[in-house]
């Protein structure tokens, strides 16, 4: 008897190549993060719009051109563990889980500072179990191959930060307050921090009731908690 041809079906070669084309799309992520260490990125978002042709402002502006009450509120308000986590908090996803539907809660969110990078820069907005699948070990590799300052570097120049492309903390400052991020004092820096959740519907040039309510309370928590940005000082 004649043995039996060993060529492989089309569909599955067709299928081999599909999953080598995804494994290798997944990885991209994690062979260029290292490189952020020198190299100033963009984000998603900003390609999107540059894509499209909508407007995009954003000054790069190295951390120490920032006001430091900048990098403190903005911990205060999105990530109080950020210098002792590990790029995730299992603890404030939990409590995500359980908490209230407040307003102060839900500006929040669970997401670290490190998970927001990694949204930013390599995946889409929006909530689904899929990206935040991938977010989470994208978040934990970045902590493992970027310095906690320069991810928060990053994290306050590519964050959208007003209605009309305006990103990172440069061109938020100039747009709200007429000012450089350098000049910036702790109640500005609050409000800026009050609406990064969403830039679209809350303004730190006309600040809302929500807006300077979020604002007292991350003033204030940065005021009680002065070391809360620590390893953003370290060497």
């Amino acid at each position: 008897m004649p043995p039996r041809s060993a060529t492989t079906p089309p569909w599955r070669r067709r299928a081999v190549r599909a999953a080598i084309v995804v494994v290798v799309l997944l990885l991209i992520p994690y062979a260029i993060a290292p490189f952020y260490r020198f190299i100033d990125p963009v984000s998603t978002v900003m390609l999107w719009r540059w894509a499209t042709g909508a407007p995009v402002t954003r000054i790069v502006m190295p951390l120490d051109h920032m006001s430091p009450a900048l990098p403190l509120a903005v911990i205060a308000a999105e990530d109080d563990t950020f210098c002792r986590n590990i790029g995730i908090d299992l603890g404030a996803m939990r409590e995500a889980l359980e908490r209230s539907d407040d307003d102060i809660a839900a500006a929040r969110g669970a997401s670290t500072i490190t998970q927001q990078v990694a949204k930013n820069l390599f995946l889409w907005q929006g909530r689904s179990f899929v990206r935040k699948a991938l977010e989470l070990p994208l978040a934990l590799w970045l902590n493992l191959v970027l310095p906690k300052r320069r991810v928060l570097e990053i994290y306050l120049n590519i964050a959208e930060w007003g209605p009309n492309g305006q990103f990172g903390a440069e061109a938020a400052a100039r747009y709200a307050f007429g000012k450089p991020a350098r000049n910036l004092s702790g109640r500005e820096a609050a409000e800026l921090a009050a609406i990064l959740p969403n830039p679209m519907r809350r303004s730190a040039r006309t600040p809302g009731v929500l807006v300077r309510r979020l604002a007292s309370v991350y003033e204030g928590r940065a005021a009680a908690n002065p070391d809360l940005d620590g390893c953003v000082h370290a060497p």
